[in-house]
């Protein structure tokens, strides 16, 4: 028997989850909510699901098993205690809270109640990213020492309608862009045990440049330019350059280095694409062609079911997804600080996944 999901959030992000999840045999979306119900319910409408409304009857739903989350930040763990307290497991997108003590509050809830949480990106269960993992986990490289990862575009506000929370408190390229890097990272090299920051602001304010509300300003109250050297626990090191100022667009640059070799990963945005690995003696990089999956948004979502009913741990767990929040705090307080800081959270790497795994087969 499928998985009732539920989705709270019907906003820009939701078309694809929505697209996604209705294709998926082993769950099944029953419902929407959002403080708009009636753009609740016009995202129930266009992707055929039978109930749309408020947060509190999604909530009361007994058909509901797992609640997909893709409120906006400053509203993530409060929708998802909200959801554990319903007795519903959750999928949240990124971050996993806006700071530590709200995040594991979260994780503790979900263990008192024998409830699951899991959080975005799943990005790095794509198929580009797995290949890539895959790779490296079969050493073609050698043992992977450093990294270079770079996000460097101009702002999501000349795109985003509604642009005003990536510079806000749980924004900024740090947290909006980071967690795609640092999960890719930690899943490649492993924990993270300590991060030196440095970062700043190039103006004040921004200005909306598309839909309804183009032209109106707001103002920008997180760094938007972040430049970090990150430590792992196990040895190596990466370099990371996080910017929404720069009129050079040069996003989704993840190159990994290691004792045999190195490799260029795909876009951590992005679930396909190929990895090009150079290797000593050849003059030509070797390509990978992305082998595995093609879905994309809701991915996480669907291994978090299957991983609920076959009782193993999920992928993308609320765990990786703190000690990720956690580095990001880390890097946040060493740019305020001037100084180096201590990562105090680990988390296991999770295996990768089967080059067959099949979201669209049904597996229970």
């Amino acid at each position: 028997m499928s998985i009732g999901v539920g989705i709270i959030g019907a906003g820009v992000i939701s078309d694809t989850y929505l697209t996604n999840l209705t294709s998926f045999p082993d769950v099944k979306v029953l419902h929407v909510a959002d403080i708009d119900t009636a753009r609740a319910q016009a995202q129930a409408g266009k992707h055929g699901v039978p109930k749309a409304g408020n947060v509190a009857d999604l909530l009361a739903d007994p058909d509901v098993d797992l609640v997909v989350n893709l409120t906006i930040p400053a509203a993530h763990a409060e929708v998802g205690l909200a959801a554990l307290d319903a007795g519903k497991h959750v999928w949240t997108e990124k971050p996993l809270a806006l700071d530590r003590q709200t995040g594991r509050k979260l994780l503790d809830r979900a263990q008192e109640k024998g409830l699951r949480v899991a959080c975005a990106p799943d990005t790095v269960l794509g198929a580009g990213l797995q290949t890539a993992r895959r790779a490296i986990d079969e050493g073609r490289i050698g043992k992977p020492m450093t990294a270079l990862a770079l996000f460097q575009v101009s702002g999501p506000e000349s795109w985003h309608p509604a642009p005003e929370f990536f510079f806000q408190a749980g924004g900024g390229p740090l947290l909006d862009m980071g967690p795609y890097y640092l999960t890719s990272l930690v899943s490649l090299l492993g924990p993270i045990s300590k991060v030196t920051g440095t970062g700043g602001q190039a103006r004040a304010t921004r200005v909306i440049g598309s839909g309804p509300r183009a032209g109106t300003e707001f103002a920008v109250t997180v760094p938007t330019t972040v430049s970090a050297l990150v430590e792992f626990a196990g040895g190596g090191s990466a370099q990371i350059v996080l910017s929404f100022d720069s009129a050079l667009h040069r996003a989704g640059f993840l190159e990994l280095t290691g004792t045999g070799g190195a490799a260029v990963l795909p876009d951590p945005n992005y679930f396909d694409g190929p990895t090009q690995l150079y290797l000593p003696g050849k003059d030509e990089p070797e390509e990978l062609v992305a082998q595995g999956h093609a879905a994309s948004r809701g991915t996480g979502a669907l291994e978090l079911a299957r991983a609920i009913k076959a009782g193993v741990p999920e992928r993308a767990s609320g765990e990786l997804a703190y000690h990720v929040l956690d580095v990001m705090l880390s890097i946040e307080e060493s740019i305020e600080a001037g100084r180096s800081v201590e990562v105090r959270s680990t988390t296991d790497v999770p295996p990768a996944l089967p080059a067959d795994w099949d979201p669209y087969e049904k597996t229970f």
